[in-house]
């Protein structure tokens, strides 16, 4: 009796094996999201995995690319390079392809080498830094935003718009904000009407800034420059503005936020912050951002129309190169033209999206508007 229900439990055994050969696997194509989906910086961040997940949506309905289904994987990292390089590893070791991230430039930095290795193409939405794509050390790496160079020179050039001649720079010491910080610096000292009255490294994650605020203060700036991102920036306001320090506050993309607005609240009032310029009269622009409102019944955050190009360009190389194969995909999106959410992209020999560029913002009424 033994016997037979082994025999039995074995044909079984069998014939589920052999149904399972007859049904064929389908086929997937990985999209890693590798950025900050938790932390403070999680605002920043979690736009990106939205992105990706209605891009991969959106082309999984119209079958796929290359007859492969797209799925998306997030690999949380916090902007912190530590978990940047984990984040990484772990899209190594699960064989990905193409990575959308990461978003703060440090981690990026750290990430990249990582990827380099493993044969991975890397695409930012939010990564600034200029020597990610300028240094020549990455050929793996691209972004859909400009580097901050540019954004530095157009924050320089509309202080001088403001007729600030003496200026406090104020950074949080890491590559995003002193690099932005070291920009504005340099393009600053080369007028000589205009004066560096105090260039100053926070530390990020300080209950107070009161120190630098006094430092500025005694500085007598007559305008304050940020790099860095929004927790700092809106302690360092609040502080200023309670010492009745109004002096005009610029900072970058990192603050460009509106968590920034609710944070530092009525002190938020006035700040200028350069960001990706306004794409909202953009077609593909305007279904990317219905998508969002339609799927999770709100506006997408900062940095979601760069994320959602950012998958539609690595997808359509991977669909142009008719293979997931490294060389083939970078060579493609270097190559190639794509309409995408910032408007038709190729990226330059360095890896930067041709045609993107900044533009400047005030908070009006507790909102971002761009200054005309």
């Amino acid at each position: 009796m033994r016997i037979k229900l082994t025999l039995i439990a074995l044909c079984f055994a069998m014939v589920a094996m052999l149904a399972g050969c007859g049904e064929p696997q389908e086929k997937k194509l990985v999209l890693g999201v590798a950025g900050a989906h938790s932390g403070d910086l999680a605002s920043y961040g979690l736009p990106s995995v939205n992105a990706a997940k209605l891009v991969a949506a959106k082309i999984n309905a119209a079958g796929g690319v290359n007859g492969m289904m797209v799925e998306v994987v997030a690999q949380d990292d916090q902007c912190k390079p530590e978990l940047a390089t984990n984040a990484a590893t772990k899209m190594v070791s699960d064989d990905v392809k193409i990575v959308l991230g990461h978003i703060c430039s440090g981690a990026t930095k750290s990430a990249l080498p990582i990827y380099l290795d493993g044969k991975i193409v890397v695409m930012s939405p939010s990564a600034t830094n200029p020597p990610l794509t300028q240094s020549g050390e990455y050929p793996n790496f691209f972004r859909t935003i400009a580097p901050d160079d540019a954004q530095a020179l157009l924050e320089v050039e509309f202080a001088k718009k403001l007729g600030l001649t003496k200026i406090a720079v104020i950074h949080d010491k890491g590559d995003y904000g002193k690099g932005f910080a070291s920009f504005c610096k340099q393009f600053i000292e080369a007028d000589p009407a205009v004066e560096v009255v105090l260039f100053e490294g926070v530390t990020p994650g300080a209950v107070d800034y009161s120190a630098v605020v006094q430092k500025i203060k005694g500085s007598g700036a007559d305008g304050v420059i940020f790099g860095g991102y929004h927790p700092e920036a809106s302690k360092i306001v609040t502080g200023m503005r309670k010492k009745d320090l109004v002096i005009p506050f610029l900072s970058d993309d990192g603050v460009k936020d509106d968590t920034f607005i609710k944070v530092a609240g009525k002190y938020a009032e006035g700040v200028y912050a350069t960001g990706p310029k306004d794409l909202s009269s953009l077609p593909m622009n305007q279904e990317a951002v219905k998508a969002h409102k339609d799927e999770y019944g709100e506006d997408p955050g900062p940095f979601f129309s760069q994320a959602y190009a950012a998958a539609q360009a690595l997808l359509a190389a991977v669909e142009a190169a008719d293979s997931t194969d490294y060389d083939k995909v970078v060579d493609a999106l270097h190559n190639n033209y794509v309409e995408t959410a910032v408007g038709k992209i190729k990226f330059d020999s360095k890896g930067d999206a041709e045609g993107v560029g900044f533009s400047v913002y005030q908070v009006k009424d507790g909102k971002y508007t761009e200054v005309k």
